[in-house]
Formats: structure tokens, sequence, C-alpha cells
């Protein structure tokens, strides 16, 4: 049984409409319910590798004759510093290794391109006001095991000679500055990229060698394939389309089954509702006011008492609401007019009485008719006059 009585109008109004409502809702959460538990999640993963590459270049130096520290036909490499005398050539190896960073297998599908430079600069207070560049090497070397090498020899004696008569022509405004730069461009068929280094190189009367390290490298992140996981769907999920359709259906079976209320009832238990505190229960006489206005609505029954101060007074017995107002009686009722909620309907064939055979009547009637048989007096021993006048007043 439904206690609130604006539920109570709201399904009397669209009771079918909220059943095909809550039905449609159910349906399709039960059925919601059935895919997701067959279909559960598949997540593709992509899986993530790094391409690493590696520029260097390396130095070495083979002397050319006997001396104290070294034997002539030997090789150093990659000394601090090189004697002038003993190994006036030096020999720059510039290498770029690439190779997967995850597992360090090498790549060898890709281009390389190396380049060494040798630049003079006249430079006054570190600012550079002139130069030279001196091109030492350029070409593109094969890759082989994920790594690309070239061979370049310079002349260092030259170098120096050079070197010094650049000296002589800044000399008393500034110095020359001798730098080694080595640049290397690099297409891996996933990425593209180049790299530059760059040291400085001192040269003196004795020896010679590297400011720096002509080392650089680079990584790129590419996407080497992907995994495929499946798992079930959130229990929570499931669950919440389970209990929405199992509630929906069972609201569309309350709904559906439970006895349609009429509007004008429904509406009317609002306004008893809303209108509780202007309402009192009695009984109110068939007899009381000189005049009796029939209104459309309890609503207006209230707004009668409201403008006038008084009280609605709702009679169970006879189903009606009504407010005295200065001898007039302004009422309410869903039976009709003012003397129709007085008397009940009777069905007088159902209360006839029967004579029976014997020329008796039954117990009942009987003890009527000695009822009516009191009115008779002495003057009128038959009671007819009393009879008469009865019917008179009917």
């Amino acid at each position: 049984m439904i206690d609130s009585p604006r539920l109570e109008l709201v399904l009397a109004r669209s009771g079918r409409e909220i059943a095909i409502v809550l039905a449609v809702v159910g349906v399709l959460s039960i059925a919601a319910t059935g895919w997701a538990v067959a279909n559960p999640v598949t997540t593709t993963t992509p899986q993530f590798d790094e391409e690493r590459v590696t520029a260097d270049a390396g130095t070495s130096a083979v002397v050319t004759q006997n001396g104290t520290l070294w034997t002539e036909g030997e090789r150093l490499t990659d000394s601090p510093v090189y004697m002038l005398n003993e190994s006036p050539e030096l020999t720059i190896h510039p290498e770029t290794r690439i190779q997967n960073a995850s597992g360090g297998t090498p790549i060898e599908d890709g281009t390389v391109r190396h380049e060494l430079v040798l630049r003079f600069e006249a430079v006054r207070n570190d600012e550079p006001f002139w130069n030279e560049t001196r091109p030492v090497l350029r070409e593109s070397p094969s890759i082989d095991n994920g790594v690309a090498t070239s061979n370049a020899t310079i002349d260092i004696e030259a170098l120096r000679q050079r070197q010094r008569q650049l000296e002589r022509e800044v000399t008393g405004v500034g110095s020359i500055r001798l730098t080694m730069a080595f640049h290397t461009e690099y297409d891996t068929g996933r990425h593209q990229g180049s790299m530059t280094t760059t040291t400085p190189v001192t040269i003196t009367d004795e020896a010679y060698w590297l400011g720096g390290s002509l080392s650089d490298s680079a990584t790129h992140s590419y996407q080497s394939g992907s995994t495929r996981t499946t798992e079930s769907r959130s229990p929570a999920l499931i669950g919440g389309l389970s209990v929405l359709g199992t509630l929906s259906l069972a609201g569309a079976v309350f709904v559906t089954r439970r006895s349609p209320a009429e509007i004008d009832a429904a509406r009317r238990a609002v306004h008893e509702q809303r209108y509780a505190e202007w309402i009192s229960q009695g009984s109110i006489p068939m007899w009381i006011g000189d005049h009796h206005v029939a209104l459309e609505t309890l609503e207006d029954v209230v707004d009668v008492a409201i403008d006038t101060n008084e009280r609605v007074v709702h009679d169970e017995q006879r189903d009606l609401f009504a407010v005295l107002s200065d001898g007039v009686i302004y009422y309410y009722t869903d039976r009709g007019l003012w003397e129709e909620t007085a008397w009940p309907e009777m069905d007088l064939r159902s209360q006839s009485s029967t004579v029976e055979a014997d020329g008796e009547l039954p117990p009942g009637d009987a003890a009527e008719l000695e009822e009516i048989d009191e009115f008779a007096d002495a003057d009128d021993p038959d009671g007819f006059e009393d009879d008469e006048e009865i019917w008179n007043q009917l």
C-alpha cells in the first residue's frame, strides 16, 4: 500500500507509462549484465623499446723513431698527450654505434655520415674576429654489426706551422685558437638525427693533445609491439546492472498489479495532506446552515476556510468537507449534493415483507404493527385519525 499521496497521484496519472519505462530499463539492464559477463575486457598494451645512438672519436698515433719512452712502430691509442717529434701525425677514428637500448642488439639497417673539421679562430677578449676551416673527413661509412667507423690522419707539424704563422699576424691584437669538431648524421629507419661535439686542440713545440672528449649520445623511443590481455569486467559493474534490472522489473510488476487509483481521489488525498492543518475531523448535522454552497474541489473549501478564518470539518461518515460561515455551508463531497450525503442508498425490494400462507405476519413485521397500534387512543380506537395525520406529514 502506498502511503505517499503525491506518489499515489503520480501513479494514478502515469502508472502505465511508468511501468513500461521500468520494464524497458529492467530488460535492458539484465541484457547488459549478460553482455558484460559474456564479453570480458580485452586490453591492448603497447610495448616500447629504445634505440641508442652513440658517437665517439678515438685517437691514435704511430711512433716514427726510437726514443727513451717508445720504440719505432709502436702505436699509441687514446693517449692524453702525444710527443710531437716521436708522433708527428695523429689519426682520428670517428665511430657511430646504433643498437637497441634494452638488449644491446645492434641495428644494421641505417645510414651514417661522418664529418671532421679543424678550425682556426683569431680571438680577442674571447670573441672571434676571424676564422679558417679545414675539412679533415667527410664520408658515409657502412654499418657493420651496428657500428660505422671512419679514419682520418692529421699532420700535426703542418698545423703547428700554420698556427705560428697566424699568431705572428695577430701579435699584439689577439690570439689563435684551434678546435676540432666531429659531426655525425644518422638514419636508423625509425629515427633521424645528428650530433656535433667540439674540443680544443693544443699544439706546443714539444707535444700536442685534445682538450676534451668527442663523445655524444642520443636515445629514441619507439613502439616495438603490443600485448593483449583479457580480464573479466568489474564485479561492481555487473552487480550494479543486475540489481538495477531486478529492481526495475519488480517495480514494473508492482505498478502493474496494484489497484489503479482514481485521479480525483488521489488528488484529493494530496490536498488533504497539504491542508491537514486546516482540517478537523467531526460530524456535521444534516440540518445545520441556512444555505448550502457546493464547491468543485477540496482546495476550494480550504480557500474559503482561509479567507473566513474558519476550520474545515471532515465528516468521514458522510465523506463531506464543509466550512460554516455566517449561516452558509460551503462544502465538497464526491457523493453529489448536500441532501445526497445524508441518507445511504436503500434497496426497498430487499426489505419487502412476506405474509405467510396461514395469514400471520413474520415476527418482525408483527412487532412493527404493534408499535403502530400504540398511536391509537380512546377517542380513535382504530387509529385512523393518527394514520391520516402521519400520511399528511409524509
